[in-house]
């Protein structure tokens, strides 16, 4: 049975290295840095009010973990919940995990805005976003972020 709680300050090793994995995957784009992953950590853990980590364990293996961004949505009216990372050990895959994530964001966030990203090729979380409702957006995202 998956166990779902929040990252604590001795997840910090495990968690690293999940993202490390996470962001060296064909599941995004970019492949993060190790300042990154520190400041993901260390805000999924110091209290940000913008900001959410957890922890999946299966018979208390920790096997992947997720991470939750609070924001608004001026295009939907509404506090808009950010789904970022949802990462499951390989060995660990198609057992409904991501699923059991996705169904404890929607139960804590009730009449929240949900938003995700994922690759094309990523045909596993596709199927998985869809069977959850979710619509593809035709945007052309962007980014700038200052160091």
């Amino acid at each position: 049975m998956l166990k779902i709680r929040n990252i604590s300050a001795d997840d910090k090793k495990i968690f690293m290295d999940m993202m490390r994995k996470f962001y060296t995957s064909a599941a995004v784009i970019t492949n993060g840095s190790e300042k990154i992953f520190a400041a993901n950590f260390e805000n999924c853990v110091g209290g940000s009010n913008f900001v959410e980590g957890y922890i999946f364990s299966v018979e208390e293996k920790i096997i992947g973990y997720g991470i939750l961004a609070k924001g608004y949505s001026t295009e939907f009216g509404g506090e808009c919940i950010w789904i970022e990372d949802i990462f499951i050990e390989s060995a660990y895959r198609g057992r409904g995990y991501g699923s059991k994530f996705i169904e404890y964001v929607k139960a804590k966030y009730p009449n929240k805005i949900f938003r995700l990203e994922t690759e094309k090729e990523n045909f596993g979380a596709l199927d998985l976003y869809k069977k959850f409702g979710f619509k593809e957006l035709p945007y052309v995202e962007f980014v700038f972020a200052q160091e």
